[in-house]
């Protein structure tokens, strides 16, 4: 039992007949900007300033250098092993089956939670935007989850269904959207920076750092949601063309770009409204810039973005989703199901509904702040394991073809655990109970499923 809990996949494995690779260097960095950037910024704020106060900016900080410690092992990682699957399938070939079947299941939770937080915060925007171009505002009973004071959020319901119609149509063409949604987003975040400094006002950003470092901490482990993009990059490693060298730099370029965007949104936001004001406030960004230009068209202006912006994070949540589950079905860790093809768009169409029925329901029924440190813990933990999963490669196949290599090794694998450790530990009680109910579910079904359909289940060892 023990000997098949530690039997690692084949390195070089690659299948003969899977993905398309249709997906260059600039197409694979917007892929990760666009998960990112809206992730969490269009609406984290809220959350976070009541934690750290102004000293929000710090938490980004903190946030953006675990990300960066973490970028860079992915990076080696995505160059040496580009396959489908993500820190899944690094683990399956440096850690073993029982390490890459928890990964992926951590994978499973942080892309099915995040896609349903990203969907209900589009609502959010969405209702702000037609109020103030229509004047009409989403029934309360159809514009929240029943713990946020609604029946369902059907806004949220209808943007995984419409994304998941756009996936089911092929990679490059969601790739293709997703690019010039990324430029939409990024210049309307612009826009709001150079708009909200205008009114930056110093005092707003005293006491500094209300709830001490505590506040920051906590601040800082909801905030790493927002930087689970640079995990997507990774997912696309069979769709991309010469992987071993566009992984890798699609990958840190995305996280300069998203961290130095992070960093002037917030600055600009904190400097422009006391801190007090973030909690509960919806659509908050807009409602900043309404408050400091005293007109409407800078928050309609900034609705519509995150309209846009939140979309095609959704949309990239959701394609990461289904490929992770396409390798771990190749693998049979999950129903093959998640892995059959359509013959003509050569996607998991059939999967890519199961996901998109999941994520609605979970989009639709449950509140914000529910999702938000779920999808931080599921990240940390795979982000973590990635981290060590070089350390492993390194000293077990030393001569393995790498596009890329951490630099300062091992002091930043070991620095980036540390940090994924300490955020982790900020989060709440509840996040760690239902964490591990989630994996007491893994259990069960690796014991009564994945157990006996792996594929290397005969003993197949290609470390």
């Amino acid at each position: 039992m023990t000997s098949q809990l530690l039997r690692r996949k084949p390195v070089t494995a690659e299948p003969a007949d899977g993905l398309t690779r249709s997906i260059g260097t600039f197409g694979l960095m917007a892929l990760g900007i666009g998960a990112t950037i809206g992730t969490g910024i269009f609406f984290v704020l809220t959350t976070a300033v009541p934690e750290a106060g102004p000293a929000v900016t710090v938490g980004f900080v903190l946030a953006a250098v675990t990300a960066g410690f973490t970028a860079l092992c992915y990076a080696e990682l995505a160059s040496t092993i580009p396959a489908s699957g993500s820190s899944y399938s690094y683990a399956y070939a440096t850690l073993g089956e029982l390490v890459a079947y928890v990964v992926g299941w951590c994978l499973v939770l942080e892309y099915a939670v995040s896609s349903a937080a990203v969907s209900v915060g589009w609502s959010e925007y969405l209702d702000q935007l037609l109020g103030d171009t229509l004047g009409w505002s989403i029934p309360a009973a159809l514009a929240a989850a029943p713990g946020a004071g609604g029946v369902v959020n059907l806004p949220a319901v209808v943007l995984v269904a419409l994304c998941a119609l756009l996936l089911v149509r092929g990679a490059s063409e969601s790739a293709t959207v997703n690019a010039v949604m990324v430029v939409v987003k990024v210049g309307v975040l612009l826009l709001f920076v150079v708009l909200a400094l205008t009114g930056f006002d110093s005092g707003n950003l005293t006491p500094f750092a209300p709830l001490g470092i505590a506040g920051i901490s906590a601040a800082a482990s909801s905030i790493f949601f927002s930087f689970i993009g640079l995990d997507a990059v990774s997912t696309a490693g069979e769709e991309v063309r010469d992987p071993r060298r566009t992984l890798p730099r699609a990958i840190i370029g995305a996280l300069v770009v998203v961290t130095v965007v992070y960093l002037l949104v917030a600055l600009a936001a904190v400097g422009a409204q006391p801190a007090a004001d973030f909690e509960g406030q919806t659509a908050g960004l807009a409602v900043i810039l309404e408050r400091v230009t005293g007109a409407s068209w800078p928050g309609i202006v900034l609705a519509a973005g995150a309209v846009v912006s939140i979309f095609s994070v959704t949309l990239v949540t959701l394609y990461g989703q289904t490929r992770i589950l396409y390798a771990m079905s190749r693998d049979g860790m999950v129903p093959a199901v998640f892995s059959r093809l359509h013959p003509r768009t050569r996607t998991p169409v059939r999967g890519t509904v199961l996901v998109a029925l999941f994520v609605g329901a979970l989009a639709g029924f449950l509140p914000l702040d529910f999702l938000v440190d779920l999808t931080s813990m599921g990240t940390l933990v795979a982000f973590a394991v990635v981290s060590v999963g070089v350390v492993v490669l390194r000293r077990t196949a030393p001569d393995l073809p790498r596009g890329f290599r951490v630099p300062g090794y091992p002091v930043v694998p070991v620095l980036s655990v540390l940090f994924c450790l300490y955020l982790v530990a900020g989060l709440s009680g509840t996040t760690f109970a239902l964490f591990a109910g989630w994996l007491a579910l893994a259990a069960v079904v690796y014991v009564t499923y994945a157990r006996k359909h792996s594929t290397l289940r005969d003993g197949v060892d290609g470390a």
